[in-house]
């Protein structure tokens, strides 16, 4: 931007010089070191703060689906990178065993309630002990509570969808087994009922920024277009600045490059937002109270750069 503004004032200096205003002089084509200089230290440094820039990526959750039984998969419904909604099945386990354990428990459970009922009555007729009685009452209980747990182990053979999204990379296929440990993932599910973009912002340029400012993001997926946004919040803290529980002493840290700070975006557009795949990446302009006299110019190189999107892969 500081080559562009520079050739126009060389252009204006050119035209002057045709048009007899201004001699063709040594001074006069000096003056361009000036001009800089003023660009740089009036305009550039300070739009830096006052609409400091950064880049942007659009994010979302992603799931890491582990069935919480294990088992041999016998069919799996969800295709690639289909929209699926909330409770949609992704994939079912062979329930045999589990369907086996289940009516293996409701029969001990009916055998002890016939021997607890025969309990009863010999007890009323103070021909029974009611210690007993009282063994088939806890068996009963604790039959009824693994009968909970055998029918939801039972319920998870069916493996359905946490929230509205879709799956990817899907290489499940019946007859695989999967595992109920966490190390094993079946599935990388993407949680599409909230998407955000968040801008990267310098630390020295993150002090004016607040919730609320008005924002412009370009994206990669997206060339030649500016959408506005809005400042949800900035993250007030990154992993630079987070103690981990340990029973050393405080170490010397690897590394004081500061890194930037996360800003939360929101588009101001629901639809936009809704059409951003995550991991588009980006640029974003936050224009801040301050130094309002360098929003016009953050304005034109944000524009600048959509265009550019055309044909800058980087």
């Amino acid at each position: 931007m500081i080559a562009f503004l520079t050739l126009i004032y060389v252009a204006l200096l050119f035209l002057l010089i045709k048009l007899g205003k201004l001699p063709n002089s040594k001074t006069v084509w000096l003056t361009v070191i000036p001009y800089e200089v003023i660009l740089v230290m009036g305009l550039f440094i300070p739009m830096q703060w006052g609409a400091p820039t950064g880049s942007a990526r659009v994010m979302t959750y992603s799931v890491a689906i582990v069935p919480n039984v294990s088992g041999q998969v016998s069919e799996v419904p969800a295709q690639a990178n289909v929209p699926l909604q909330k409770g949609d099945i992704l994939f079912r386990i062979d329930s045999t065993q589990y369907q086996a354990a289940l009516d293996g428990l409701k029969a001990q459970l009916r055998l002890a309630q016939t021997r607890e009922s025969q309990a009863r009555q010999l007890v009323a007729q103070d021909a029974g002990s009611v210690y007993e009685l009282q063994t088939y009452e806890a068996q009963i209980d604790g039959l009824n509570a693994q009968i909970d747990a055998a029918m939801y182990s039972l319920r998870e053979t069916t493996v359905r969808a946490p929230a509205d999204g879709y799956v990817t990379n899907v290489v499940l296929r019946p007859g695989a087994r999967v595992s109920s440990f966490p190390i094993a993932p079946a599935m990388a599910f993407i949680d599409t009922s909230e998407t955000g973009v968040v801008a990267q912002i310098h630390q020295i340029y993150t002090r004016y920024i607040e919730a609320g400012q008005e924002a412009e993001v370009t994206f990669k997926t997206m060339p030649g277009k500016v959408f506005p946004a809005t400042v949800m919040y900035l993250v007030p803290a990154t992993a630079q600045g987070q103690a981990a529980v340990s029973g050393a002493a405080v170490q010397p840290l690897a590394s004081m490059t500061p890194g930037p700070f996360m800003v939360r975006l929101k588009m101001d557009d629901p639809d936009i937002e809704a059409r951003l795949m995550p991991g588009a990446l980006g640029e974003v302009a936050i224009y801040t109270q301050h130094t309002k006299a360098t929003h016009l110019i953050r304005r034109v190189m944000i524009r600048m750069n959509a265009i550019l999107n055309y044909i800058s892969p980087a």
